[in-house]
């Protein structure tokens, strides 16, 4: 049977087994899929010819010859394929009523824990080329501060006032966070179009979650599936600030005898800045093959990512305080205040002593580019009838710099004369050495990063499972910061001959007398985990109470090999072939500083835990359903928390070194789910330890990075989807978090008191909604973000104000016209033209500067989709 009666015709064709709701059983086997279409669909689907482990599985592959959409979305959400697979078996065994979501924008969910689900319906209907971070935006709990309207900026997360370093990101179970830093970069990630779904799980991790950075929770993405006709599509995209998008898709469909498929991908994006000079350019080449082994859903699939950011960056906003603690813009700063668009040609004389007398804030030397890959595959295999085993390794790439690092160098710097006490190098070509010259220096971080997530699902009956995993993750983190010659042809308008301060350029890199190339830092980084962990699924009560239980235990260790002189007691390091003379106490002094410093070194650094995982979930009454959960995470210390060194009483290498992060989250909540309804709300608590700050030691003389006391976070999240009728939908979302931290500490001879203060950046209410409605081939859409009041300062004397963004959105299907699976779409962000404070940089108090970058002004842009 390839069609059933519904009020809009389905473009699916499949030969499945059904039988009238009617005729089935208070539970029975009622399979939604991720199309809202089906949902009133009035029959059951009991079989689709997929035997798994003996047992009749029921499962629909919604495929056009455009998108195919797995059927399970909240599985297809879940972070590895040894995920799914115990989800999938969960959720198809007991059976489940109601559809699988209502246009992509709520999913239900039938996991014991918080999560919250996006599929592709929801993300095509926003901005083309927007970051997966903004989408998820109406998510309860999430706050994101997009830095402009089309996402190549970058931005800030928080969720449940954690910020992005402590929330693990995945994409297709391959974690996105940088393994220094663990920071999330919103503009490197996959294109919406190819996302199939995205989940936010709060305050949790999965079991096998590949990550050192989760005390915060997690985001996963997954890829779309690959459709199993040949055909394609090409979207183009107009918009303010002279946007211009192109997007290629091309679906292979099923070659070969063994029914391989592939999608093929390709993406230009160009804008100009929406204020200053300078513009943000990023390509896209993705890829992913598929080839089913067998019929009962074993797969290998290979997928490939290359993403090249070419961006010109805004410039924040400094801040000042209003009377009543409210920030506004500081004097002579306007929302439209960018880097300088003016730059005096140096004048350099031979036998005169020039400078250099040009700020660092020209625009064209204010760049933050980057280039990442990876190649992600996934895998599948019934070793038994009841036995399974997953397999997902993945290899990635990243050369980035951490921003635009310039100043102005003496010719005869004593970093140039390195050994020799006189001379110099001619910096600028006017035939002397007594000038003061702009050079090109920044942090360039070359990440090669495998990983394995891999699982053995044992699936003991009908009921019981029990799964045991292996994740490794092992990056090879190597960071330079090379010094560079600025292109000064048109002394007006200088430009940086290599975006990566002359890595990728032998030519421009400035030497010393000594013949070493000089650098800013110079430190190669192994970060290693290896993790184990096992997991016990079980349903009772004729699948009504269904029990998981889950420990994790990762085992994290960081190989540190500094090759330059680090300042005792402090972040500093010197990069220089300067005469170094040893000390009695085992230091060295350098050159002619003051300052203590220890000698290039390697020292290793150790973490373990162990973590459980439990939640149950009660489907106690028809479409009512409740869940609990308790979890425990961790957020281990950063690298450049380690690269802070001094002897000890021993003589040996150390550092101030702070304990890992970690968090006890306790989740309880209630869902409802009916055919046109879909609800839930819960209440959690987290106990977050161990809380990182960075403080000035009085006694060590030195500011480092130091665990300064316990935070307590609560609140609440709920949201609802409702379909009244045909064609229409409605979304909502509310949230609270309130969070404490328990301490004061001293920052130097300072007290910065923080105790009963709450964390800054995380607004205290946020609501989230939006309304789609349908007739004939038009489809309007509007939706809102309310964000509360954020503090700034970490003493809570200086808080933002609220605000709210509205976005609309159109879409005509061209069908109408004949062209299937085509459309016109208009799209307006921020519709009002609202003026807010998006991403903060604050302080320990509002004596401090502050910053702060403008939210992205309204913002038109008009798509077209041709498919075929």
């Amino acid at each position: 049977m390839c069609r059933a009666r519904h009020p809009r015709p389905l473009s699916y064709c499949c030969y499945i087994t059904v039988v009238p709701r009617s005729e089935m059983g208070p539970r029975g086997g009622w399979i939604a899929t991720s199309d809202a279409r089906l949902s009133s669909w009035p029959y059951a689907v009991v079989h689709l010819g997929i035997d798994v482990m003996n047992t009749r599985k029921s499962l629909i592959w919604a495929t056009t010859a455009l998108v195919g959409s797995l059927a399970f979305a909240s599985a297809a959400a879940a972070q590895s394929t040894g995920t799914t697979a115990v989800e999938v078996e969960e959720v198809v065994v007991s059976g489940q009523r109601g559809p699988r979501n209502i246009d992509g924008a709520i999913v239900a969910e039938t996991v014991g824990k918080s999560r919250s689900t996006v599929t592709q319906e929801f993300i095509e209907a926003q901005a083309a080329g927007q970051t997966i971070n903004e989408v998820l935006n109406l998510v309860p709990g999430m706050s994101f501060t997009n830095n402009d309207a089309y996402g190549s900026s970058g931005g800030n997360i928080r969720l449940h006032g954690f910020d992005g370093p402590r929330i693990s990101q995945t994409f297709d179970g391959m974690p996105l966070n940088d393994s220094g830093n663990y920071s999330l970069y919103s503009n490197q990630q996959l294109d919406s179009e190819l996302i199939g779904s995205a989940s936010v799980n709060t305050g949790t991790t999965d079991v096998d979650s590949p990550t050192a950075s989760a005390s915060g929770g997690t985001i996963n993405m997954s890829s779309i599936p690959v459709p199993t006709e040949f055909g394609g599509r090409i979207k183009g995209s107009l918009g303010d600030s002279d946007y211009r998008r192109v997007f290629a898709q091309l679906n292979t469909g099923e070659v070969g005898p063994f029914g391989t498929r592939a999608w093929l991908a390709y993406s230009d994006q160009s804008y100009d800045k929406y204020k200053g000079r300078g513009d943000l350019n990023k390509t896209q080449y993705n890829f992913k093959i598929f080839q089913p082994i067998r019929d009962n859903g074993d797969f290998v699939s290979l997928a490939g990512h290359w993403n090249r950011n070419r961006n010109n960056n805004y410039a924040d906003l400094q801040l000042q305080r209003n009377a009543d603690g409210s920030a506004s813009l500081a004097n002579g700063v306007t929302w439209n205040s960018d880097f300088d668009t003016n730059y005096t040609a140096p004048t350099y004389r031979n036998g005169q002593a020039d400078v250099d007398g040009n700020s660092n804030r020209f625009w064209a030397l204010r760049q933050n580019p980057s280039d990442t890959g990876n190649l992600r595959a996934q895998s599948r295999f019934t070793l038994r009838d009841n036995l399974i085993f997953t397999f997902d390794p993945s290899f990635q790439y990243t050369l980035a710099t951490g921003g635009s690092g310039q100043f102005v160098l003496s010719e005869t710097d004593r970093m140039i004369r390195g050994s020799k006490t006189t001379g110099g190098v001619d910096l600028n070509g006017d035939g002397d050495t007594l000038d003061n010259v702009r050079i090109h220096s920044t942090n360039v971080t070359h990440t090669q990063r495998y990983g394995i997530s891999s699982s053995l699902i044992w699936k003991l009956s009908d009921t019981q499972t029990i799964r045991a995993a292996y994740t490794l993750d092992d990056a090879r983190h190597r960071q330079t910061g090379l010094y560079g010659r600025i292109d000064f042809s048109n002394p007006t308008e200088p430009r940086f001959f290599d975006p990566f301060a002359g890595l990728r350029d032998d030519d421009h890199r400035i030497v010393n007398l000594d013949g070493y190339e000089l650098r800013a830092r110079d430190r190669l980084s192994y970060a290693i985990l290896n993790q184990f962990a096992v997991e016990y699924a079980g349903r009772f009560l004729d699948d009504a109470l269904r029990v998981n239980v889950g420990l994790r235990v990762p085992y994290f260790k960081r190989e540190m090999n500094q090759n330059c002189y680090s300042q005792s007691k402090s972040s500093s390091v010197v990069c220089t072939t300067e005469t170094a003379v040893k000390q009695t106490d085992g230091t060295y002094k350098v050159g002619t500083r003051s300052q203590s410093y220890i000698a290039p070194y390697s020292r290793d650094v150790k973490f373990d835990d162990v973590l459980p995982n439990v939640n149950v979930s009660w489907n106690f009454s028809g479409p009512h359903s409740v869940y609990a959960s308790f979890a425990q995470s961790l957020t281990l210390p950063r690298t450049d928390n380690l690269y802070t060194v001094f002897f000890d009483a021993k003589g040996e290498i150390t550092s101030p070194i702070t304990a890992p992060e970690k968090t006890t989250t306790y989740d309880l909540g209630y869902r409802y789910q009916t055919g046109a309804l879909i609800a839930s709300a819960n209440v959690w608590y987290t106990q977050f330890q161990n809380r990182i700050v960075s403080r000035y030691d009085q006694d060590l003389g030195v500011s480092f990075d130091s665990n300064v006391g316990d935070v307590k976070l609560y609140g609440f999240d709920s949201q609802v989807g409702w379909s009244p009728m045909e064609g229409l939908s409605l979304y909502a979302t509310a949230s609270y978090t309130d969070s404490e931290i328990a301490n004061d500490y001293l920052d130097g001879t300072n007290l910065i008191k923080t105790g009963g203060k709450s964390l800054t950046e995380t607004p205290d209410w946020t609501f989230g909604g939006r309304i789609q409605y349908e007739t004939g081939p038009l489809q309007l859409g509007a939706q809102v973000k309310y964000t509360g009041e954020r503090w700034v300062t970490d003493v809570n004397d200086l808080y933002t104000d609220a605000y709210t963004v509205v976005n609309a959105d159109a879409k005509f299907d061209l069908g109408y016209f004949g062209y299937k699976h085509s459309s016109l779409a208009l799209r307006v962000v921020n519709l009002f033209d609202e003026k807010y404070f998006g991403s903060i940089s604050g302080a320990t108090d509002s004596s401090k500067s502050t910053y702060a970058y403008r939210g992205a002004p309204r913002t038109i842009q008009a798509t077209v989709t041709y498919a075929f």
